[in-house]
């Protein structure tokens, strides 16, 4: 049995016998971004018996798009037992409408690259008690928020130690009509060099060997399965160390809602490692 999925049982396992346990602070904040002059909503998911004196590893996770800060809890709200069990803190922000979490070259209305990966970040790292290094950090998401995810940390890994994504748009590129992208950043036929550079399947090459860990999870019945696949197939042939999860599915949060489950045991099994310095 895959190791992830024995993750996911004996966590359902753990969320039946602690079922009365919610996480003692679910905090919705608006946070600054100076590079877009604007505040972002954003959601805080503190573990119970939450204590400053103490060092928090910190999961950041994104939502899909015409999504919002809101999304996980609200759709998923395994999310507050999790916190629980595992005891790391969970950070979902509002990544737009339609934003792909990419800085856009002069618009000031969409810098969500700077916006997750540096100022939501020391936000965290200043206002929380924070693990403050790569090895208590991760990121993931679902959708847009996958690709987002995968993306942030492969163009960050000395912030990121750890990245995840379900149901991923890692490939936009068979997608040139689809959810705006052509809006942020030009048509494929107009800009086709953007739509190469920011698809995820073209930056493994970026991926340092053993730097990043790695969690992809795409259901077989959803539209992004087959570009989910081609990128396993490329993390394979690079060499680059992963976990694949596939099972049936669609693009839906019936399937977010159980993916959830595996992701947080997952990234709480990378918290929990023993830090090699070499890797820092």
């Amino acid at each position: 049995m895959n190791k992830c999925i024995k993750y996911w049982l004996v966590s359902l396992i753990f969320i039946f016998i602690c079922g009365n346990i919610h996480a003692a602070t679910v905090d919705t904040l608006s946070i600054n971004s100076k590079s877009m002059s604007k505040a972002i909503k954003t959601v805080i998911v503190l573990p119970d018996k939450y204590n400053p004196a103490e060092q928090y590893p910190v999961l950041y996770l994104l939502h899909g798009y015409s999504g919002r800060y809101d999304n996980w809890v609200n759709n998923a709200p395994e999310i507050k037992k999790l916190v629980d069990i595992y005891h790391y803190i969970v950070v979902c922000p509002d990544g737009g409408f339609d934003s792909w979490y990419w800085d856009i070259e002069g618009d000031k209305n969409y810098q969500y690259d700077t916006f997750v990966s540096q100022e939501l970040i020391l936000y965290i790292d200043t206002h929380y008690a924070t693990k403050k290094d790569r090895s208590g950090r991760g990121i993931t998401g679902l959708s847009m928020g996958g690709h987002g995810a995968m993306t942030l940390a492969i163009n960050h890994q000395a912030t990121y130690g750890a990245a995840g994504s379900t149901s991923g748009g890692l490939d936009i590129r068979p997608f040139p009509m689809n959810w705006n992208i052509k809006s942020r950043i030009g048509t494929y036929s107009t800009q086709p060099m953007d739509w190469e550079a920011k698809s995820v399947i073209n930056l493994v090459h970026l991926l340092e060997p053993n730097r990043l860990e790695l969690i992809i999870d795409c259901g077989k019945e959803d539209f992004f399965y087959k570009v989910n696949l081609a990128v396993h197939d490329k993390l394979d042939y690079h060499n680059i160390a992963h976990t694949f999860i596939t099972r049936s599915g669609a693009h839906n949060w019936d399937y977010w809602s159980k993916s959830i489950i595996y992701q947080m045991a997952f990234f709480h099994e990378f918290f929990n490692k023993k830090v090699d310095s070499k890797k820092n």
